[in-house]
């Protein structure tokens, strides 16, 4: 038990944990800011088509059936912000990354100078190469 608390405090000490939950939070403020876009802006904006109040678009099916047109688009189209925006944010923040993150120039290795005694000894060595 002891060993679990202790990954525990080092999983949360990492600050990968703060990252996750700094990120949900303003995640949700921000769905906030894009439902009330949606729902103030856009939905209006559509409702002129319908001459009503988009988010309440229903197709009646039946005595107590509806099918909620309205309020679906709404959804698909605060999806699709939302989705935009995270795309646009993690390429801003990836792109920081690779900035900060250069990639270390790869130096060649360096290869020794050879000594005179080395080449010397390669100089016999192909001497005895053309006797043979």
């Amino acid at each position: 038990m002891k060993k679990l608390l202790n990954e525990f405090k080092e999983f949360i000490n990492k600050g990968n944990a703060m990252d996750l939950a700094v990120g949900v939070i303003i995640g949700a403020a921000f769905k906030s800011i894009v439902d009330s876009f949606v729902n103030d802006i856009i939905n209006p904006i559509i409702g002129i088509a319908f001459s009503v109040d988009f988010s309440q678009v229903v197709i009646q099916l039946g005595n107590s059936v509806t099918l909620n047109i309205g309020n679906f688009v709404s959804t698909v189209i605060n999806f699709i912000l939302m989705a935009f925006v995270l795309f646009c944010f993690v390429k801003a923040v990836n792109g920081m990354k690779a900035k900060i993150e250069k990639p270390k120039p790869v130096e060649e290795p360096k290869v020794p100078e050879k000594s005179d005694e080395l080449k010397a000894l390669e100089q016999i060595v192909e001497l005895l190469k053309e006797k043979q």
